[in-house]
């Protein structure tokens, strides 16, 4: 039984590290990924044109309303998966964004830095994913909700 009492101080120091973990990981790994797409936001929040001749240059069409929603789900979905708010949708809005725009912008597999450029976004998609599947976590405002 003298062991009965360290293994309760034990469990209760795992719970406690646990609890800190479940709230303070997925907090900094949502301001980790969303602070990329929020500083992108706000570079084309900057330069409107060249954004919108770069949209163009893909071949894609409706490029200013391309520069819209891209805005939106930079800038507000970023701001939104920050104070983990609708985080399961916004990050799988994200993710597919992410994915559209390496199939769309970086797609060039035989250019070294496009091939980096489209990796990269797919594991951006993979970490968004990783979101949708676990949620905000404790310190959000979708745990506040429920």
């Amino acid at each position: 039984m003298a062991n009965s009492g360290a293994l309760a101080h034990s469990h209760g120091t795992e719970t406690a590290i646990s609890r800190t973990l479940d709230g303070i990981v997925p907090l900094a790994g949502r301001v980790l990924i969303a602070g990329l797409f929020l500083l992108s936001g706000i570079s084309k929040l900057q330069a409107p044109a060249g954004t919108i001749a770069y949209i163009e240059s893909a071949g894609l069409p409706f490029a200013t309303l391309g520069y819209i929603a891209a805005l939106a789900v930079e800038i507000i979905g970023s701001l939104a998966l920050i104070a983990g708010y609708r985080t399961r949708a916004v990050a799988a809005i994200m993710a597919l964004f992410t994915l559209a725009a390496a199939f769309a912008f970086h797609f060039d597999l035989s250019d070294q830095n496009q091939f980096i450029h489209f990796f990269k976004n797919i594991s951006i998609a993979g970490g968004l994913l990783q979101i949708v599947a676990f949620g905000a976590g404790r310190l959000s405002l979708d745990a506040r909700r429920a």
